[in-house]
């Protein structure tokens, strides 16, 4: 099974979930994992505190981390910071792309 990490929320249920989401890799829990960030999750993206920055960083490197929404970090006015950590794209286009090639969305 492929699964879409759709992470929204900013506070700790995010953390939760980047923690689940490195867990889930590192044990290759599934055929494949990718994580989408849209919305609050996005200013956190800014301040993470650790471990959650370490789980971050193990899902970037390992390539699980697909993007983070454009318009929401433009909007925000933190697309040029946003922007050195992660891809930006538009959330919409990436989480369709997702579904439509097979991936269960599992919102946080």
């Amino acid at each position: 099974m492929k699964v879409l990490f759709v992470i929204m929320s900013g506070d700790e249920k995010m953390d939760l979930a980047l923690t689940l989401a490195a867990r889930s890799l590192d044990a290759r829990r599934y055929e494949d994992l990718k994580v989408v960030f849209f919305g609050p999750s996005q200013e956190r993206l800014r301040r993470l505190p650790e471990p959650s920055r370490q789980a971050f960083e193990a899902l970037r490197s390992a390539g699980a981390v697909d993007s983070a929404c454009v318009n929401y970090a433009k909007a925000r006015g933190i697309e040029e910071e946003l922007s050195k950590v992660v891809k930006l794209m538009p959330a919409g286009e990436r989480i369709a792309h997702y579904v439509n090639s097979g991936y269960v969305p599992m919102v946080f």
